[in-house]
């Protein structure tokens, strides 16, 4: 795996912490969680600047966008009992094979 790709995983994972500390922090009501949704969100755009170096920005906002989708939708179904469903899964699937589509 190249470093560019791990930066490109590393701020999915920060995105997807970023979503969940926002719905934790409760429109902003839990002030920490609010804080610590804007501070990872910064890292997240900052390790995806990183990765942007090394691959198309196409590629990289594309790929970075439907993981940190589907990623957010799975862990706060996981985490915090958020709705899954077979429509959203099927939304997602189609999120996931559109950007398969736009790589090849």
């Amino acid at each position: 795996m190249s470093l560019y790709v791990a930066y490109l995983l590393g701020s999915v994972v920060l995105d997807i912490l970023a979503n969940m500390a926002l719905s934790v922090s409760d429109g902003f009501k839990k002030k920490r969680w609010g804080v610590m949704a804007v501070l990872l969100i910064m890292a997240a755009f900052a390790f995806l600047a990183l990765a942007v170096q090394g691959m198309p920005l196409i590629v990289a906002y594309t790929v970075w966008g439907v993981l940190s989708i589907a990623g957010t939708a799975v862990a706060t179904w996981f985490f915090l009992g958020q709705p899954m469903n077979r429509t959203i899964v099927l939304g997602l699937a189609i999120l996931i094979l559109a950007v398969v589509l736009m790589q090849a």
